[in-house]
């Protein structure tokens, strides 16, 4: 493999915006209009609450809806936040000096918040297709997925002028990251009829399994510095790559999940 330079790695950011950008773009199409069943799939999200019940003179479980979640509008939506943040680093020149001035002190800000975002917007809309319609508990999945991405940049941000390694972020984050797969997973297997699973959420589960620990694995060999991954920037494109065929793969499957009965 040729050099990884900083020039080289502008380019390769503007190259992987404009792929996320096209995906979004097409799949804001077929989600608006082509495909109509994707049009159509709209989850209610609710509120649930306790009222007073004058009758029994007891607090008891109530719920109202707030509003219907433009899901295909929001699939596509995680890609065009990601396109945002390669235009971000790459097109700007301070802002690519920037991005290059915390590569070379082995950081990635911008990454961190992209991911703490973009990924967020995906899991919850996961959570949505295995009936998880509380505002409450998407928030909470929301906020801990974010929390995980952040703790990744404390990781950066304490290691880049230590001479060991410490992987206290590492480890808390990557319980925190856990939890909404918890939550996602006692709705997937609450009936206890795995056999009725369908196909699409098989293969959304194993997907972000595999994502998910793709991008702590590259942190590790970075960390290590094994091989290649002695130098930050090889990482870094290792990063890239990985975001996008993780998100193009989820974004797809998660969008003709909800096309499925």
């Amino acid at each position: 493999m040729k050099e990884i330079t900083l020039p080289g790695l502008r380019r390769f950011n503007m190259i992987m915006g404009a792929l996320h950008l096209i995906q979004g773009i097409v799949m804001l199409i077929l989600a608006g209009s082509v495909i109509q069943k994707i049009a159509e799939f709209s989850p209610v999200i609710t509120q649930n609450y306790l009222t007073f019940n004058p009758a029994t003179q007891s607090l008891e479980p109530a719920f109202r809806e707030l509003f219907s979640l433009p899901f295909g509008v929001m699939v596509a939506s995680f890609l065009f936040i990601s396109a945002i943040a390669h235009a971000l680093i790459s097109v700007p020149q301070k802002l690519n000096e920037v991005y290059n001035n915390d590569l070379t002190k082995r950081i990635n800000r911008f990454r961190w918040f992209e991911y703490a975002l973009s990924s967020s917007v995906m899991i919850v809309l996961i959570a949505t297709l295995f009936g998880i319609y509380d505002i409450a508990s998407l928030t909470l999945i929301f906020l801990a997925n974010a929390a995980m991405n952040l703790f990744g940049l404390v990781m950066e941000q304490m290691n880049s002028e230590r001479n060991t390694v410490c992987w206290g972020p590492f480890v808390w984050g990557s319980i925190v990251g856990i939890a909404p797969w918890v939550a996602i997973l006692m709705y997937m297997f609450g009936s206890g009829n795995f056999d009725k699973v369908p196909w699409f959420v098989w293969a959304i589960v194993g997907a972000y399994f595999v994502a998910f620990n793709t991008f702590p694995i590259n942190m590790i060999l970075q960390y290590k510095r094994v091989g290649k991954w002695n130098n930050y920037l090889y990482g870094e494109r290792v990063y890239i790559v990985l975001s996008l065929v993780a998100k193009t793969i989820l974004a797809w499957l998660v969008l003709f999940g909800a096309m499925q009965p």
